[in-house]
């Protein structure tokens, strides 16, 4: 199952500098090898936000909770779910 996310990070702004660090750097090392193992397919930065507009490839939504909630920043995040699928007219035959 694919789906998109949407996801808008709100650190407050009384964290320590070197704790936001820490948090950025374990959540960038999730987030890589989620893309190795290619359940995180996509990631792309929002211009002029700290957010990203993502691709999840997932056997459930229930699989997707789990990922993301697992995420350092998960506390401190906004998210928008949207389930996707194949649209009838795509060129692209292996890309469900």
């Amino acid at each position: 199952m694919l789906f998109q996310v949407e996801m808008d990070v709100r650190l407050p702004p009384d964290m320590a500098p070197e704790a936001a660090e820490e948090l950025k750097r374990v959540e960038r090392e999730r987030a890589q090898r989620m893309q190795r193992e290619g359940k995180w397919r996509h990631l792309w930065r929002v211009a002029g936000r700290y957010a990203n507009v993502s691709i999840f490839d997932v056997e459930s939504a229930d699989e997707l909770h789990a990922l993301l909630s697992s995420l350092p920043l998960f506390p401190y995040m906004a998210m928008k779910v949207t389930a996707l699928c194949r649209h009838p007219s795509s060129i692209h035959e292996g890309d469900r």
